[in-house]
């Protein structure tokens, strides 16, 4: 079996693969504060829990956003499961043109094009990955990164909108049904969904314009699943995308 970690800005996603196949999945919240042995103690309780024991783990694979916990789980998945865990970098291989790799091209962003390219190599790609920044990142059929746009992410927007106003609450974020609202909650979910919704779109048409082609648009990340019914032009729902591409890269690094 492979443990695949995920480290983002709000949460750090563990993931259990075998032979390829997704088992089961948890999330952490991300507390940079936390010292390795609190972590500690969470992933054992999370991995007991699930039933999975050391001897089941043969691999690791790691993708990080956040540096200062890099080392953290990575000293604690060896010391949970005795393996050596790969740590994406761009000097990996991905199934991606190397050349090509922005130089500041997050982890997180190289594993979704990664995933995207090898599950469709005939088509040009965009994934639109809906987490704490909302991003696209677009891949062409040759398997060469086109770049990437970055965005505040839905509940990023929502927390600064909240944080910065005397009366407007915090609210659920689900698919309004009017883009008027009559009072304070249903006016933020239709300006928050249908506006980023209307963000989405336009960056899609936007970068087909540029790249002269028609794109398969992937969705992935916390909040796909309740905004995708607004966008008409997502082509493929994945919420494990990008542990799909974790997986996928640890694959393809195997000596």
């Amino acid at each position: 079996m492979l443990v695949a970690a995920d480290i983002g800005n709000t949460n750090i996603v563990l993931a259990i693969f075998d032979d390829g196949r997704f088992v089961n999945s948890w999330r952490v919240y991300t507390d940079a504060k936390k010292t390795s042995d609190e972590y500690f103690v969470v992933f054992n309780a999370l991995f007991r829990e699930g039933g999975v024991k050391a001897g089941d783990v043969s691999s690791a694979i790691i993708s990080s956003v956040v540096p200062n916990l890099t080392r953290s789980v990575e000293k604690n998945l060896r010391r949970l499961f005795s393996v050596s865990p790969l740590i994406i970098t761009h000097d990996v291989e991905t199934g991606l043109v190397k050349d090509s790799i922005p130089a500041e091209l997050g982890s997180d962003l190289l594993c979704n094009l990664s995933y995207a390219h090898n599950q469709h190599p005939d088509k040009d790609v965009l994934v639109v990955d809906f987490g704490t920044a909302l991003t696209l990142s677009a891949v062409d059929k040759e398997g060469k990164v086109v770049g990437c746009s970055i965005a505040p992410g839905l509940v990023t927007a929502v927390n600064a909108l909240f944080g910065s106003t005397a009366q407007l609450p915090q609210v659920e974020l689900k698919v309004p049904e009017k883009a008027m609202g009559r009072d304070s909650q249903t006016s933020i979910r239709a300006g928050i969904m249908m506006g980023y919704a209307g963000l989405v779109e336009s960056m899609i048409k936007r970068t087909e314009e540029e790249m002269a082609t028609e794109l398969y648009v992937i969705a992935t990340g916390g909040l796909s699943q309740t905004i995708s019914p607004l966008i008409p032009r997502i082509n493929e729902l994945n919420p494990y995308h990008t542990l799909c591409g974790l997986d996928l890269i640890a694959r393809l690094n195997r000596s």
